[in-house]
């Protein structure tokens, strides 16, 4: 028994001809006749019945058949593993991602990438800028995604690429009277109750430093109700009418009921937020190194969306 004789039966059964499945095949007849011979053969049983027409499987073929695509499956599975672990593609990568952009495009990357490489088992942690950076540093994480990492950006010991600018937004309670305008400017949160999104557990980040910049430049200090990092909960404060928030897009274009709430953008060039993957330059597992660089090259996951 052998692979070709494994799928030239699966084809006579699919087909119920010797000779549609001789041309399916690019063999002639007789080859496609003595092939599945030898299978039956070799096996003791007959799996065809070819005494009707079309020909049909006998009980024992029946079986047979399902057993035979599994056979093959297992094989080709067995292939591309035993081709990716040739290829150095096989491990695991440990992904730490910034609170929030679980809501992003980043499940649609690690799924595309899956798909290319599915010897590579992807973990995934949720953590805020400073753990996350500190994860990096101490080798708990091999690759980060955050948006607060400026030292880290600038270490020659790592690599950074830009994977997004997200446009922030104002998140208000559905009764608050700026929810007419099509988008707000700073300045209009003058008079505000803000609860602040920040990256960071810590109060002194470059993250809250590079968004409270914006305040002072449209010429106030902000009232900050109260920091948070969570995402969940800033909305649900808002909601009950606490406060409102600023927040990068992909915290919120993924939910489904924003009943009480409205999102308005944010206008100006500096109203973003810089999304940058970080991993160290020296790492030499091939699995990281073939992730990085399909995030330098995302038009390679473009035919897998």
């Amino acid at each position: 028994m052998n692979t070709n004789q494994l799928k030239y039966f699966i084809s006579v059964a699919q087909t119920r001809s010797f000779s549609a499945a001789a041309e399916e095949n690019y063999i002639t007849q007789t080859a496609m006749t003595q092939q599945i011979k030898a299978l039956e053969d070799d096996l003791g049983l007959k799996l065809i019945d070819r005494s009707t027409r079309p020909i049909t499987l006998t009980s024992a073929g029946t079986s047979f058949l399902s057993d035979a695509r599994l056979i093959l499956s297992r094989l080709n599975d067995a292939r591309q593993r035993a081709l990716q672990a040739s290829n150095g593609v096989f491990g695991t990568i440990r992904i730490g991602y910034i609170k929030g952009y679980e809501r992003s495009g980043l499940s649609d990357q690690l799924r595309a990438f899956h798909r290319m490489v599915p010897g590579v088992l992807l973990m995934c942690y949720r953590e805020t800028s400073d753990k996350l950076a500190n994860g990096l540093l101490k080798g708990d994480y091999d690759i980060i995604f955050t948006w607060d990492s400026t030292n880290l950006k600038a270490s020659e010991e790592y690599e950074a690429v830009q994977i997004e600018k997200a446009r922030l937004y104002a998140a208000l309670y559905a009764s608050h009277p700026l929810c007419q305008r099509e988008y707000l400017e700073r300045i209009d949160l003058k008079n505000e109750s803000i609860i602040y999104m920040s990256p960071s557990e810590l109060s002194d980040n470059y993250g809250d430093s590079q968004f409270m910049d914006l305040y002072h430049k449209a010429g106030f200090h902000p009232q900050i109700l109260c920091r948070s990092t969570d995402v969940e909960s800033i909305l649900i404060m808002v909601a009950s009418e606490e406060g409102i928030s600023i927040m990068p897009d992909y915290c919120i274009k993924k939910i489904n009921n924003a009943e009480g709430l409205v999102f308005l953008p944010m206008k100006g060039n500096e109203e973003v937020e810089e999304i940058h993957a970080i991993w160290k330059r020296n790492s030499s597992d091939p699995a990281l190194l073939h992730f990085c660089e399909l995030l330098k090259q995302p038009d390679s996951y473009n035919d897998i969306y």
